[in-house]
């Protein structure tokens, strides 16, 4: 099965290493993590870094629709070929045309 199922689990945000004045900590909604596993991919790896604090991307940073891409290449969809009709029946792309799968992990 771990060659069939690809599993995700991604938070929208990352967090501040401070605790705020209500004991929590503030989102840093430029920088989250995702973890990938099966389908396929080469896995075991950590794809980016961040700054020391976690707050800004520094090598390699990874797109929400390259994520996308690459889910969409685990299930044998090709994002630079299928569309689908928006509202107004013109195409869509599922991912934007500059996006592509994560090369690391296909």
């Amino acid at each position: 099965m771990a060659e069939d199922t690809t599993v995700i689990a991604w938070g929208e945000f990352g967090r501040t290493p401070q605790i705020n004045k209500n004991a929590g900590r503030d989102h840093w909604p430029r920088v989250c993590n995702a973890l990938l596993a099966g389908g396929g991919m080469k896995t075991g790896q950590m794809i980016g870094t961040t700054d020391r604090l976690g707050g800004e991307a520094e090598d390699r940073p990874v797109h929400f629709q390259e994520i996308f891409a690459t889910l969409y290449h685990n299930m044998g969809i090709d994002t630079q070929q299928l569309t689908l009709p928006d509202h107004s029946g013109r195409p869509q792309y599922l991912v934007e045309s500059k996006y592509h799968p994560l090369p690391e992990l296909i």
